[in-house]
């Protein structure tokens, strides 16, 4: 099974660049996040002419919103109303023998790293603490966790690391939490396995960056894990650079997994 996951920058607006990948590549199922379009106006007619039938999504207008299509009929689906704000940031959906696939997107931070003046920064490590709570209390279940976490957690993951250490996306608190998070979850991250800590790997490049293959200005905000017991299974791993070139890309590329179930 190939699984891949992309923070699409909108869906609708993106949705000829997500068939061609989809596509191209032979996705048998699309994680999508920041799809940014209430229920009504998903594009699941699209999904459904090449065979991705089976979808499940959550969104709402201009913000958030994540998506789960599928060649494949999956058992079960539902989401977490993490901290209570009632916003479209999470789903998850049962695939082989009642494995979950958890498909987030985590709160950017806003700008300030400091909880104590900055609602958005509270929002998100509050954010990463319920998930580790929550996953903390189901560590025998088979899962995966896909998405764009808006954490990259380790020195390499980023274009600078002493440049970036007070910046949002790299600040101690959040590295922290988050490794924490895979720690006592018992998670694999997937492309740190495959690729060494040492060498830098990234998944997002600012539009700031007008030649953002040459500066390399990089981050890895966006994630692929899986439950230890499981990480056997999986057979390969890319983060796929070349989406960032296409006409109008989003800022994020996808990951792609291949899983030997």
């Amino acid at each position: 099974m190939r699984i891949a996951t992309w923070n699409i920058n909108s869906v609708r607006l993106r949705l000829k660049q997500v068939l061609r990948f989809i596509k191209e590549q032979k996705i048998d199922v699309m994680c999508l996040q920041e799809t940014k379009t209430p229920n009504d106006f998903f594009p699941s007619k699209d999904f459904d002419k090449i065979g991705f039938v089976h979808q499940y999504f959550r969104g709402e207008k201009s913000y958030n919103g994540v998506a789960i299509v599928s060649r494949f009929k999956f058992k079960d689906s539902g989401y977490v109303n993490w901290c209570k704000k009632n916003d479209t940031r999470h789903i998850y959906i049962k695939i082989n023998n009642n494995i979950e696939l958890h498909n987030f997107y985590v709160p950017a931070g806003g700008d300030e790293p400091d909880i104590s003046i900055n609602p958005k920064f509270k929002h998100k490590i509050s954010f990463i603490n319920e998930m580790k709570d929550y996953f903390l209390s189901n560590t025998k279940k088979d899962k995966i966790l896909v998405g764009d976490l808006n954490i990259a957690p380790l020195e390499q993951d980023v274009w600078s690391h002493k440049q970036l250490l007070s910046v949002v996306s790299h600040t101690p608190i959040e590295t922290e939490a988050l490794l924490d998070l895979i720690q006592t979850g018992e998670w694999v991250d997937i492309m740190r396995e495959i690729v060494p800590h040492d060498e830098k790997l990234y998944s997002w490049w600012s539009y700031r960056n007008r030649n953002w293959e040459i500066s390399n200005r990089g981050r890895r905000l966006d994630h692929f894990w899986i439950s230890k017991n499981l990480f056997s299974l999986v057979k390969s791993g890319v983060i796929y650079k070349d989406t960032r070139s296409w006409e109008k890309p989003s800022d994020h590329v996808p990951i792609i997994v291949d899983i030997d179930f």
